[in-house]
Parts: C-alpha cells; structure tokens; sequence
C-alpha cells in the first residue's frame, strides 16, 4: 500500500526502530538540508520571513509596554516554537525526496491531511513549553527583585551591577537550559515523524526522546549547531531567521530519515 494513502484504521502504536548515527551523518543532513533550500528558495524564504516578521512582532510588543526585562527571554524563547514553524519544510523536503513538486496549496494540504490532529497536538505542547518558558522568567523576576519588579530603564544596569541580577542571570539560564534541552529532545523528530508516518503525537514525542538517548553525543552536538545558528541568526532583528531557518528545517527532514528506521 502507498504512504499517501490514509486509512480508517487507529494510529500505530507501535515505536519505530532508532539507528545509530555520527558527525559525518549530521553533516550529510546539513548539506541534504542546503540543496533543498536551493532546489526551492521561495518556500523557505516564505517560511522563514514568516518566523522573522512573528519574532519582531512579538519583541516590538515588549519595548512597547516597557517590558525591556522580557526582551532576551522572549528572543531566546521564540526559538521554541521554531519546530511547529517550519513543518511546511518538512514536507518540501519529504516532496522533493520523492521526486514531487511541491506547490504551497500541497504543501499546507498535505500537512493537513498526513498530520491531522496529531500535529496540531504537537504544536500545543510547543507553545505550552513556550509559556512555561515565559512564566518561569516572571517568576525568577519576582523572587530576585520582588513582585512589583523595578523601573525598566533601571533593569539592565541592575541586571549587571548587582549580585541579585548576576544571580538572576545564572539561575535564568541554568532553567532555560533544561527547558531548551526537553524541548529539544520532544519535537526534533516528532513533526516529520508525524508527518511521515501515521502515528500519534505521544508516540511521536517518545520516539524523539529515543532518538536523544541512543544519540547523545550527535544530539547534542546538533543542539549546539543549532542554538549557535539561530542566536547568530537573531542578532540583526531576527533577520537572519528568514536563511537559517529553512536550513535549519530542511536540514531536521533528513536528519529524521537517518534517524529513524
């Protein structure tokens, strides 16, 4: 039976097989991921100022009620979301492997009809993990400078001159982590999993977790890789989300087909 074809039948259940991979393997998922953002531009161009044009919005709000101390949480923070983001790339590259033309009206269509629900599960447990995200930061904000917080013209001097905001600093980043790292391991298969296969977002999500654990030393240093390319990406006012992250996707289809059996 062909993979496009849909079925009645309950998503499977059963968790696919996880290989082995190495540096040379990321790497031949990077160059993979380049070639297609070269093979169609337009698409990743239109996602990543999607992405961009979101992070600018989202950083212009906070200047705008004077929230300066929200500025690097949420800039580090929409990172999060990225995954959700750049499914449209997934299937580009999932198209493009089988020898298809993507069009957008497919591309959109068919991340409805393969992914269904279950994506849009997967996309509620980014933005949830995006919202603790946030809500940690207010809380760490509370118990270093109280609940009524401070001035946002005094913050950053604050931030840096006083042994509450170091602290506040290394603490802040030290949870960021965590949350960065769980993030990480939940969604940097699940999407083109779950666009792949018929499976549910659970199974999805342990499937990428699996994928962390029988990998950690390539895992984590594509998680560098990543953390690496899109800080340097938001620097210029997100600007260079609208290149790195369609890289950054196409590359995470191919590394979903090393990984998973």
């Amino acid at each position: 039976m062909s993979e496009d074809i849909r079925t009645t039948a309950p998503l499977a259940r059963k968790e696919p097989a996880i290989r082995r991979i190495g540096r040379s393997d990321i790497v031949d998922a990077l160059s993979a991921g380049l070639r297609d953002f070269q093979a169609y531009p337009a698409f990743g161009l239109f996602f990543g100022s999607v992405y961009a044009l979101g992070g600018v919005v989202i950083l212009g709000c906070a200047f705008l009620w004077d929230l300066l101390y929200l500025v690097y949480p949420l800039a580090a923070g929409f990172v999060l979301i990225g995954p959700f983001v750049a499914v449209g790339l997934y299937e580009v590259s999932r198209l493009r492997e089988r020898g298809q033309v993507p069009t957008l009206s497919g591309v959109f269509g068919a991340i409805w009809t393969q992914g269904g629900k279950e994506i849009s599960w997967m996309a509620f447990v980014t933005i949830f993990l995006f919202i603790i995200w946030m809500y940690q930061v207010r809380l760490l904000v509370a118990l270093f400078f109280g609940l009524h917080g401070m001035p946002a013209g005094a913050f950053p001097g604050v931030l840096f001159t006083t042994p509450e905001g170091l602290a506040f600093l290394a603490v802040g980043h030290v949870v960021g982590a965590v949350l960065a790292a769980v993030t990480f391991s939940l969604t940097v298969v699940s999407f083109p999993l779950l666009l792949d296969r018929e499976v549910d977002f659970i199974t999805a999500m342990i499937t990428s977790v699996r994928a962390v654990v029988s990998n950690p030393a390539a895992m984590l240093g594509w998680a560098l890789c990543v953390v690496l390319m899109l800080f340097t990406a938001t620097l210029p006012a997100f600007l260079g989300l609208v290149v790195i992250l369609p890289v950054l996707g196409h590359t995470t289809w191919h590394l979903y087909r090393k990984l998973v059996g």
